[in-house]
């Protein structure tokens, strides 16, 4: 019996770790070729002096990488699996160029991207300092945008060629990008701005072939292990709900051919839940007819207050 992903090419970014290895281990485990890319930093995204990394600067892989995407790829080839890594920022241009080279000089083909890659630098907002908004911003936000625009031009050239793809994009948003998040004003800033980005990505590259969607997931990992506790189980039902691994099903299914027709949507996932997120929609509305005094809005603003669903509260409140 064929596997769900046979025959197909994924990569995946900030795959050493987390999430994004358990994501590369399910998709191997359906029958695909990974690209396992990480370029293997410390949590806030500085430089880690005990791994092998490619050169961050340039975002040209090494060679051979080593360190967390390297493991990961020998843990899928030791277990039948096809993989190899790739160690460049995905937040350069020359690093996301590389990846989809990577894959393509690799298998030949480029099917699904999985963008994953992401640090913390968590701070209030009257502390959170200039470089740790840029940081954050540029590794979740561009890098998003970055790998996905390479992927995009690949596919675009393909369908042009009378070689349409049945490609799938899978972006990671989060709670905080949908709610908001007390201490992550950056963090919040990039999870919101990717969903923003899925939707017209969506929008835009479904002529060519491509579905695009977004997850919103809990787990527990190194960015969370002080919000989800190692004893966050079900110990009756042996369920961990807080592994990564719970979350890998969801988007092997968005990144295969079985989700044909699925694109545009965001998903909030945890543990055994999965939730189709409805996003902003027109709630409670009044037309004037004329422009209003400041007072008449405010009244207004009062009134279809009243009959409007209360926002979510942000985490941490």
């Amino acid at each position: 019996m064929s596997a769900l992903c046979d025959g197909r090419v994924v990569v995946v970014t900030g795959a050493g770790r987390g999430l994004g290895r358990a994501h590369a281990l399910a998709f191997a485990a359906q029958g695909a070729r990974v690209v396992v890319n990480d370029l293997d930093v410390a949590l806030d995204g500085t430089p880690d002096a005990s791994r092998s990394t490619g050169d961050p600067a340039s975002g040209a892989p090494a060679p051979d990488p080593g360190g967390a995407a390297a493991a990961v790829a020998a843990e899928i080839r030791a277990a039948g699996g096809d993989a190899i890594a790739h160690g460049g920022d995905i937040a350069t241009t020359e690093g996301a160029a590389s990846l989809v080279t990577t894959a393509l000089h690799a298998y030949g083909r480029l099917d699904t991207l999985v963008n994953n890659a992401g640090f913390l630098r968590d701070r209030m907002l009257v502390n959170l300092d200039e470089d740790d908004w840029d940081a954050v911003l540029r590794v979740h936000l561009k890098g998003h945008f970055l790998t996905l625009r390479h992927a995009a031009a690949h596919w675009r050239a393909e369908a042009k060629a009378g070689r349409t793809p049945a490609a799938r994009v899978v972006n990671t948003s989060s709670g905080a990008g949908l709610l908001g998040s007390l201490g992550q004003a950056n963090y919040s800033a990039a999870k919101a701005g990717i969903v923003a980005l899925t939707l017209v990505a969506a929008a835009e590259l479904a002529r060519y072939g491509v579905h695009v969607n977004a997850i919103a997931p809990a787990a527990r990992t190194r960015m969370t292990r002080h919000t989800f506790a190692e004893t966050m189980t079900a110990p009756a039902a042996g369920f961990d709900a807080m592994a990564p691994e719970n979350v890998s099903p969801l988007v092997v299914w968005l990144g295969s051919t079985a989700s044909q027709g699925v694109t545009g949507r965001v998903f909030e996932t945890e543990g055994g839940r999965i939730t189709v997120m409805d996003g902003w929609r027109p709630g409670p509305t009044a037309d004037h007819g004329t422009r209003r005094t400041p007072a008449e809005a405010g009244e207004t603003v009062r009134a279809l207050l009243a009959d409007a669903t209360p926002p979510g509260p942000v985490y941490g409140t």
